[in-house]
């Protein structure tokens, strides 16, 4: 068969561990066959990123920017443990998704894929939640410093004009540690501007939660711009007949345990990063969330929300069978081709993307699945867990 052209190429940026074995097994058997695939390649394993002194993190992103369409794998991001575990490390470097997202901007949007057989873990959900989480700032753009003595730290800014301003943060009497993080009143506003027109599209609740009880002026920032923003587009909601309001992060995660789902929930950079993952493994498993990042301007990264499936590598590299979920994996790359697609006015790439993510549930449906869900399902047909290389066959065979 001919394959479907691309006119402009996708960023794909290569990762880490299991799910770098997944994303070449994904591409060979599900989309190479198919479309004369045209990307812009950038590989971000860890040792390429030292080697390159994460230089090459920092040309993915622009890249994504010139070319609106990016799609990643994950990666590693190193500790202390991870420096052992590669000795030819020369530093702990930061976060590619935080690299990649503080270049970027824009805001992450997190949604389980979910399928009638996985009863979520909390019994009143009826409808996914998606996660709004903002791409920039907190911890993955702070600094931390370690002391070894009594003393005193202060937090100073010092402004082009010549002001001067300075805090303390605390005195000590011991050893400590000290992390300084910030927020750009734009990125915060952007975010805010794209949650409300994300719930606009999918008709749904906004909420967005923070604690600006005790962070009086930083979380007070996001609280008060979410309030300005949201005067712009009350109208529209109204007409819709959805809603916005603002509740504390701990309140916001008891009334998520007693709803039945089926609204957006915005959460700053690390809130998110949290919170996604509690969603998806309640939904079922970490491997069935979708994750996209929007940038205001309208440029789109699409990843899978999971790790890089450390243990499943290692019984990977000894030898042994494992049966990883790639389906995240695989919506990453069918919702990359499916925007480059609408971008590029190709409706072939589209008709591609969704016949794709039906050969995945109807390989599902068939009782066909790896481990994670066969531990969940409840189905009345016999049940074939797979190996990671089997289920994606299966996919192959439906395709």
């Amino acid at each position: 068969m001919e394959k479907i052209k691309m006119t402009t190429p996708l960023v794909e940026m290569d990762g880490d561990e299991m799910t770098r074995i997944i994303w070449q097994l994904v591409k060979d058997k599900l989309i190479l066959p198919y479309v004369d695939l045209k990307t812009e390649y950038y590989d971000l394993g860890l040792l390429n990123r030292n080697a390159t002194k994460d230089q090459v993190t920092i040309d993915s992103a622009n890249a994504a920017l010139k070319y609106g369409v990016a799609v990643k794998c994950a990666t590693i991001t190193p500790n202390k443990q991870r420096m052992e575990e590669y000795p030819e490390l020369t530093e702990q470097w930061k976060s590619p998704n935080g690299t990649i997202r503080s270049i970027m901007g824009g805001t992450v949007f997190r949604t389980p894929i979910t399928v009638d057989f996985v009863k979520p873990s909390v019994r009143s959900w009826k409808k996914p939640i998606t996660i709004a989480r903002h791409a920039y700032g907190d911890v993955y753009k702070a600094v931390d410093l370690e002391t070894d003595e009594p003393g005193e730290c202060f937090l100073t800014f010092k402004g082009e004009s010549g002001l001067e301003v300075t805090v303390s943060v605390a005195k000590v009497n011991d050893r400590a540690v000290w992390l300084g993080q910030h927020n750009l009143e734009g990125s915060i506003r952007n975010f805010a501007k794209a949650c409300f027109q994300y719930a606009i599209d999918l008709k749904q609740d906004l909420w967005f939660s923070s604690k600006d009880t005790i962070s009086k002026v930083y979380d007070g920032e996001f609280k008060a711009i979410f309030e300005e923003e949201f005067k712009n587009y009350k109208d529209k909601f109204e007409e819709l007949g959805i809603t916005y309001f603002y509740t504390l992060i701990d309140d916001a995660i008891a009334r998520t345990i007693r709803s039945e789902g089926g609204y957006i929930w915005a959460c700053k950079n690390y809130d998110g990063d949290v919170m996604s993952d509690m969603i998806s493994t309640a939904f079922g498993s970490l491997a069935m969330m979708t994750s996209v990042l929007v940038t205001p301007n309208g440029e789109y990264e699409y990843e899978a929300a999971h790790g890089t499936v450390t243990k499943h590598y290692y019984k990977h590299l000894n030898g042994e069978t494992t049966s990883t979920n790639p389906v995240a994996t695989i919506f990453a790359w069918s919702g990359a081709l499916r925007k480059r697609g609408e971008l590029d006015n190709i409706p072939a790439l589209g008709e591609f993307s969704d016949r794709l993510e039906k050969a995945v549930f109807d390989t599902l449906y068939a009782g066909i699945m790896t481990g994670d869900l066969a531990r969940l399902a409840e189905m009345d047909k016999p049940i074939t867990v797979a190996t990671t290389e089997e289920f994606i066959d299966a996919i192959a065979e439906r395709m």
